[in-house]
């Protein structure tokens, strides 16, 4: 069986603030622009004006994480994802570090303009996770 790469895509309003929340969340960056543009900005000029800001990407510098791809839709979210990103800052950690490790996390995350949802507390079978809604409101736990 074939091993598949994955991208995950986001659908949102403003696909370049929501990934540069996202660069800033996870430690990604933006990739170059397509070879003959000196940047993005240079890139998106050279587009029909309809489709200017329409979409947006970043990606790991180590090439291990999955390319996360912010599309432009016409429609807000209206309930709750389906599917969300654990973000890993509490592994291997148990108790009150484990919490100490997410709550730092969640006040630096704050000041980027994620809004604190709520905390699952460690209830002897799980540890405590933290969720979290990024800048549209897109739901993420820190775990």
């Amino acid at each position: 069986m074939t091993v598949r790469q994955i991208q995950v895509t986001f659908d949102c309003a403003d696909p370049k603030r929501v990934a540069l929340f996202w660069c800033e969340v996870l430690g990604y960056i933006v990739p170059p622009p397509p070879p003959g543009f000196e940047d993005w900005d240079a890139f998106e000029a050279s587009l029909p004006a309809e489709v200017h800001g329409s979409a947006f990407a970043c990606v790991d510098p180590n090439g291990v994480g999955p390319r996360l791809f912010f599309q432009r839709v016409p429609e807000g979210k209206t309930v709750k994802n389906r599917v969300h990103l654990d973000v890993r800052v509490g592994t291997g950690m148990v108790g009150a570090e484990r919490l100490a490790a997410l709550e730092a996390e969640c006040a630096r995350l704050e000041k980027l303009g994620a809004i604190r949802l709520y905390l699952q507390e460690a209830d002897g079978a799980n540890e405590s996770c933290l969720t979290m809604a990024d800048v549209e409101g897109n739901e993420f736990c820190l775990d």
